[in-house]
């Protein structure tokens, strides 16, 4: 019986306000990332990181809400649905298909749900105790030409309810209704909150637990203030009548209305909450305290409190980066943060908040005041394009259209030396961070890889120190590294190229008080990866764990579409987009020289979709958009190749991926299509070439291969990859396919496999396979035979 065991799984969050909430019954956040929706346990003791997605939607899911008081979940999606999940079985159980375009923003509360779409309709919905579905009570728009983009609900009294609508206006607007026996009535615009310069971004009601009659809207907006509206009803409004005579700062315009004639309601303007450099991306309250979060565009949160003495709203807390001087999300700033959550577990408080890169930030604190970082989660925002393990499959590079190259590996060892009880997946490093999307990756040796994207460029890159040692206390890799390597990278501001810097240099260049600070000498700093205790955290992979660039090759005309590392690691082999044959050809690198080996191998008539050598570095397999497959041969002497073995009608469609056998098992390769097969071709000394030695149908395209190092019980061990996300283990011997096991829908990722690779290291007689797939995520199994 064969057991396969989803060991990691590292997932970017969607560019979304309101794209995460948190189960505390459960402890669970769920947030949007690509078009699944990914579970995590940000209070978990050992860092376990996302443990499952939910696959449903099918595009973008720009909202998530937790229904109160109930086992329910709602997302929405850039496929114009909204879908509730019964959150106990992780089942979808309704899809409410009434809109035509994209879900905008989500409010929710224990029999209700308010969306907002981008036609400019707010809805709101409501749940049948019967028949346990939401319908439709009420649908309007609130003005031409106003999207929504944030919305909260608040239960007033009795029946009676609040919505508070924010958008591309000045301007909050609060709409009253009545709910009754299933059904909405009296809805209406109630007021109109004036103040705001620009677009209402976020909202947030508070309820006071002593006087629920009397409680707080806080208003976010892209004018970089907040807010705060104060709501009275009924009772509560007589008792502060008496202070009008009081001098105000500001306008204390009070917005008077009723619901239903028997609920008085008047809202005035209280506090503006003013020292955001940036737009305010999501606002949350405390549960207890009287606090409220903001997380804004300028890579900062802030904790704002009323000062005991004055009332005034004053900041007790600021966490994340210090925003550089007149960087903005108008001017391009690449930080800023999206969304924001604040709960409490286990007697401390938790903040997250997701990032641009996609990645998580949390911070943890057992009084409010003093917080530390921990381990939060980071993945690509964009299709994972290529995976490649190390050659001693202690870790696993990435490359993904978010222009990243990304080094996981498993936490194996605390900082004392000692074993974790529970190894966990981690980012440990983020060698390349690009310009360009990034297509293809392969190791040259356990210290250097060579990557290459849309630039038509090769680079290669060497481990720097810094991470070696990271590496070494923590996942327990020995690379045997020569004293020259430099310690550490940066990437310089209008650059491409990491370039490699040493202490000594960053100390010279502080000597100079009139030096001028640059993206080089400012914060790189080798003593703070080597002494880290634990995986690192976002802003450091971002600017600390760079590697040094070493060189460039040149050479292709176009984007680059693969490349492969001869196993000598002495050759590179490349190849780009095509349409044509003059740039079809295959370009051969020496990796010591760096130079091209010329001539390039002309053969393909269009884009080659996969480079392979074989396991003695003897021959190099192209596959192609053309269905053809080449086999072209080395001259060990001169480094040359010739065209050996060819095949021009290989298959019926185009040719995605292939992968060489092991050599102790035969002189063979396989091949996966788009016609839905994988092929087995083996040498025949009688006819001097490869024949079809045996064929498998999968009933959908194949899209990646993979086969592993070593033969199993006299059997070949392949994986296969499809166009819906799923993986099949076959074996194969003498001309038959055996499916062992096809992996657990919910385990599998909810989009095409661009990659998979197996590890050449076993770890506790288990293998592990890594697989990169267009949903934006990036897998590692361990698979037990």
């Amino acid at each position: 019986m064969v057991i396969v065991n989803s060991d990691a799984i590292f997932i970017g969050a969607n560019k979304q306000n309101q794209v995460s909430d948190y189960h505390s019954g459960q402890s669970v956040v769920a947030f949007g990332a690509g078009k699944t929706i990914a579970l995590w346990k940000p209070t978990d003791d050992f860092a376990q990181g996302v443990c499952r997605t939910l696959k449903g939607h099918a595009a973008e899911v720009t909202c998530v809400k937790f229904m109160p008081g109930t086992n329910y979940m709602v997302s929405a999606s850039e496929d114009h649905h909204v879908k509730i999940w019964d959150f106990s079985t992780l089942e979808c159980v309704q899809t409410i298909e009434h809109f035509k375009h994209t879900i905008v923003t989500l409010a929710v509360n224990k029999n209700l749900i308010a969306i907002g779409s981008a036609d400019g309709l707010v809805s709101i919905w409501i749940k049948d105790s019967q028949e346990h579905r939401f319908g439709l009570g009420q649908e309007f728009s609130i003005r031409k030409g106003i999207l929504p983009l944030t919305l909260s609900i608040s239960h007033v009294i009795n029946d009676k309810f609040l919505l508070a609508v924010g958008g591309t206006s000045m301007n909050v607007f609060i709409y009253s209704f009545v709910l009754s026996e299933s059904e909405i009535q009296d809805c209406q615009m109630a007021a109109e909150l004036d103040g705001h310069e620009d677009w209402v971004k976020s909202l947030a009601f508070r309820q006071k637990r002593d006087t629920p009659e009397d409680f707080l809207l806080a208003s976010g907006s892209q004018d970089r203030y907040i807010r705060l509206w104060r709501i009275r009803v009924n009772d509560a409004i007589e008792d502060d009548d008496e202070d009008e005579e009081k001098p105000k700062l500001l306008s204390n315009k009070k917005y008077k209305f009723e619901i239903n004639e028997d609920t008085k309601v008047v809202i005035n303007f209280e506090a503006l909450i003013m020292g955001h450099d940036d737009w305010i991306s999501s606002l949350k309250w405390h549960q207890e305290r009287m606090q409220l979060l903001a997380a804004t565009a300028d890579t900062s949160l802030m904790i704002w409190e009323p000062d005991e003495a004055f009332g005034v709203w004053v900041c007790a807390s600021r966490l994340g980066e210090i925003s550089s001087k007149g960087a903005s999300t108008a001017t391009g700033s690449s930080g800023g943060f999206w969304s924001c959550l604040w709960f409490a577990h286990e007697d401390k408080d938790f903040i997250l908040t997701n990032g641009k890169t996609g990645s998580w930030r949390v911070w943890a604190s057992g009084d409010g005041f003093e917080w530390t970082q921990r381990i939060g989660l980071t993945g690509s925002t964009k299709t994972v394009t290529d995976v490649a393990w190390s050659p001693s499959g202690e870790y696993l590079l990435t490359t993904s259209l978010d222009q990243t190259t990304r080094l996981f590996a498993p936490w194996l060892y605390d900082a004392t030396g000692k074993q974790r009880p529970v190894a966990t997946w981690h980012e440990f490093s983020r060698p390349q961070i690009h310009g360009y999307d990034m297509m293809c990756i392969q190791p040259i040796s356990d210290v250097r890889f060579v990557s290459g994207g849309d630039e038509k460029i090769l680079r290669s890159f060497d481990l720097p120190k810094g991470v070696s040692e990271i590496l070494e206390k923590l996942v327990g890799c020995n690379f045997k590294l020569s004293e020259e390597l430099p310690e550490s990278a940066s990437l310089p501001a209008l650059g491409l190229s990491n370039k490699a810097i040493n202490q000594g240099d960053v100390d010279e260049e502080e000597e100079d008080p009139n030096a001028r600070e640059t993206n080089e000498t400012k914060n790189i700093s080798y003593s703070l990866t080597s002494a880290l205790s634990q995986p690192p955290v976002e802003d450091q992979l971002q600017r600390h764990l760079l590697w040094p660039e070493i060189e460039k090759l040149y050479g292709h005309g176009y984007e680059m579409s693969c490349v492969d590392v001869s196993s000598d690691g002495s050759l590179i082999a490349s190849a780009c987009r095509s349409n044509s044959p003059q740039h079809a050809v295959v370009r051969i690198f020496d990796a010591k020289t760096w130079q091209e080996i010329k001539p390039p191998l002309f053969y393909h008539d269009l884009t080659i979709t996969r480079l392979k050598f074989s396991k003695d570095s003897k021959f190099l397999l192209s596959v192609s958009r053309d269905r053809k497959w080449a086999i072209w041969e080395r001259d060990m002497a001169t480094n040359t190749f010739g065209l050996k073995y060819s095949n021009e009608k290989a298959h019926a469609r185009i040719i995605w991926d292939s992968d060489w056998a092991p050599s102790d098992f035969a002189n063979m390769f396989i091949t996966g299509s788009r016609d839905k097969s994988v092929k087995v071709w083996k040498f025949e000394n009688a006819k001097d070439t490869f024949e079809c030695e045996g064929t498998v149908k999968i009933g959908e395209p194949v899209t990646a291969v993979s086969v592993y190092d070593k033969v199993i019980d006299d059997k070949l061990l392949i994986a296969v990859g499809t166009v819906s996300g799923k993986i099949h283990i076959f074996t194969y011997s003498s001309n038959h396919f055996e499916l062992i096991k096809e992996f657990e829908d919910s385990i599998t990722p909810a989009d095409r496999v661009s990659r998979l690779e197996w590890s050449s290291l076993q770890r506790n007689g288990e293998l592990s396979l890594g697989v990169g797939s267009e949903d934006s995520s990036t897998r590692i199994y361990s698979i037990n035979l």
